[in-house]
């Protein structure tokens, strides 16, 4: 079936399956229609300011305290959250990773989620856990929340539709799908088995960067962002909700479905957006600007500028800058960089970096264009190039991000990633032209 979306970027929304469902005038009748429960979902404190006040109504078949029991402690051994020092005993390095297999034995999303990276702290709602999933198969009467944060979901191979409380996203590759923390949904596969990316973000929810100078267009327009409407289902028969929490898990059984709101309004909602609808803006003479640029959503810090998440891609886009080295320069920097790839060619690593991989560029370790893109870059003709048919993408911090156990011994990392620079060669040799034989 077709699923219907409402537009807009943090948008008061409201939504009824059945006609007369949703309250008007007011939030909280003495008897809601259809015999309903009213509900609230907050995603921000009660006194949170006007602007980043988050919260939504739901009208329900029962409340939520209905769709848990008593609870027991359940391990998901793939699935880590920070802090998480000391889990392997690989060295300090540029890291890059082919993709993650696909499972032989059946693997629903929540038990193919493969912890990479974990960044901050989860008992204080900083930083970041960054992970791949893998699945061949759905949850059908499993549900999970996330109490420790929201999840941004960038599928890359394989089409996954998302079962939420406040209705069903499809998200496919090219797009992504954001889930508040604290929502309840289970994962459908569309088109048999997915692979993709995850950024667990235990901060300050995501939103959209100031565009300063830019002024009002480009980058990720609000119009393009999608929320689903109001879906349910009607389910007696037995089910499991599983609680992530202080990164721990936790399950406990109903004799129902939890997809069970009629209607909702409120600003506290999951969405998608397709990435092909971000508009880039770069340099349109020469040198080009900072890959923040690219930035589609900002979880911001307390320090104004310093992201606690950057969710950034690297879009099909045209290069026209004169005298310029056209790839990402060389640099250190003071966040750490975990990219992925969706589709296609990045222009910095045309050799090793498949789509699927991954690389990890911690802060202040040095990382830039391999030597073959570094070679064509400096020697080719600068006419107007397009870089299409490619779609990379990067989770960056402002803290550093910790390998995984499961991430230091997995048998696609590449050992040799660091010989990619090997063959930068020594050009100085006291004049001004240098040595480019």
């Amino acid at each position: 079936m077709a699923y219907s979306y409402m537009p807009g970027f943090g948008n008061d929304f409201e939504t009824e399956t059945l006609a007369g469902s949703l309250p008007q005038g007011r939030n909280s009748p003495q008897r809601p229609a259809y015999g309903l429960y009213a509900e609230q979902l907050s995603g921000s404190p009660f006194t949170a300011p006007r602007g980043t006040n988050e919260r939504s109504w739901l009208y329900r078949i029962r409340p939520s305290v209905r769709h848990t029991a008593r609870f027991e402690a359940i391990a998901i051994e793939d699935w880590k959250s920070a802090p998480n020092p000391g889990d392997h005993q690989l060295a300090l390095g540029q890291l890059r990773w082919d993709p993650v297999p696909m499972p032989n034995a059946e693997t629903d999303f929540l038990s193919g989620i493969r912890t990479m990276t974990t960044a901050g702290d989860v008992y204080t709602q900083t930083g970041m856990a960054a992970h791949v999933y893998v699945a061949n198969t759905d949850m059908v009467d499993d549900h999970v929340f996330n109490a420790d944060g929201e999840l941004l979901v960038v599928p890359q191979e394989g089409g996954v539709r998302f079962v939420t409380e406040m209705g069903v996203i499809e998200t496919m590759p090219g797009e992504i799908c954001v889930l508040p923390r604290g929502l309840v949904f289970k994962v459908e596969l569309i088109d048999g088995p997915v692979r993709g990316y995850i950024c667990e973000n235990y901060g300050a929810k995501f939103t959209l960067p100031d565009r300063g100078p830019i002024g009002a267009n480009c980058l990720a327009n609000p119009r393009d962002f999608k929320t689903p409407v109001a879906w349910f289902e009607e389910k007696e028969t037995p089910c499991r909700l599983i609680v992530k929490w202080c990164g721990n898990f936790h399950v406990t059984e109903i004799d129902h479905s939890p997809i069970d709101v009629v209607a909702w309004h409120g600003n506290y909602a999951p969405y998608k957006y397709d990435l092909s609808t971000f508009s880039p803006v770069g340099a349109i003479l020469f040198d080009h600007p900072d890959p923040s640029i690219f930035t589609v959503l900002t979880a911001p810090s307390g320090e104004e500028g310093t992201a606690n998440v950057d969710f950034v891609i690297f879009p099909p886009r045209w290069l026209v800058a004169e005298d310029t080295f056209r790839p990402p320069w060389y640099h250190r920097n003071i966040m750490s960089e975990f990219m992925g790839l969706i589709r296609g060619q990045y222009d910095a690593k045309e050799e090793g970096f498949v789509p699927g991989g991954i690389s990890l560029h911690n802060m202040m370790l040095a990382h830039g264009p391999d030597a073959f893109g570094f070679e064509k870059a400096s020697r080719a003709d600068l006419e107007p190039v397009k870089l299409d048919h490619t779609m990379a993408f990067m989770f960056e911090t402002r803290f550093p991000q910790m390998l995984t156990r499961y991430a230091a011994e997995l048998e696609t990392r590449q050992d040799n990633y660091i010989d990619c620079w090997a063959g930068l060669k020594k050009r100085f040799n006291g004049t001004p032209d240098g040595d480019w034989s």
